[in-house]
């Protein structure tokens, strides 16, 4: 434009980021929509999120309380889990546990907490399934999330 004189060097767009947010970067992947989630990409509720974990609450719940607690890195599904990554599946079920006092769930009892073991998972990214009460589940969540089955496994 004639008479404009520019004072700052063209720059990029630059999208800042809220503290809660975290760059995308190792452990990251930009296909995963769960790595969208814990990266505030997505505009999903965190009712935990931390460096290491982060949980949400599931879209289709399976029961009144259903979260779904998730490692903030991208970790693939629990086929690819080792022994080293037993401390984090333990603070998973850990976080899942809080998550659920902290919304007046005391009888741990009636609690459900799972992986769905491929290729029942629809989604590949590491998440453990929080549900309760499980009493109040639905017969098809029961069938769904059913203990020990060849579709679903507890983390203990």
């Amino acid at each position: 434009m004639a008479g404009v004189q520019a004072t700052e060097p063209a720059l990029e767009p630059r999208v800042e980021m809220s503290k809660t947010s975290r760059m995308p970067a190792e452990g990251y992947d930009k296909k995963c929509i769960f790595c969208k989630i814990v990266n505030n990409e997505m505009g999903t509720e965190l009712l935990h999120s931390d460096e290491e974990i982060s949980c949400f609450r599931d879209i289709k719940p399976g029961a009144p309380h259903h979260y779904l607690v998730v490692p903030t890195k991208h970790v693939g599904n629990c086929k690819s889990l080792k022994r080293d990554h037993v401390p984090l599946v333990k603070q998973m079920v850990d976080i899942g546990k809080e998550i659920l006092q902290k919304n007046n769930v005391t009888d741990l009892a009636d609690v459900r907490f799972g992986f769905h073991w491929p290729p029942f998972c629809s989604v590949t990214h590491l998440h453990l399934h929080v549900l309760a009460p499980a009493s109040e589940m639905s017969f098809m969540s029961r069938l769904f999330y059913r203990l020990n089955s060849y579709w679903f496994v507890t983390p203990c």
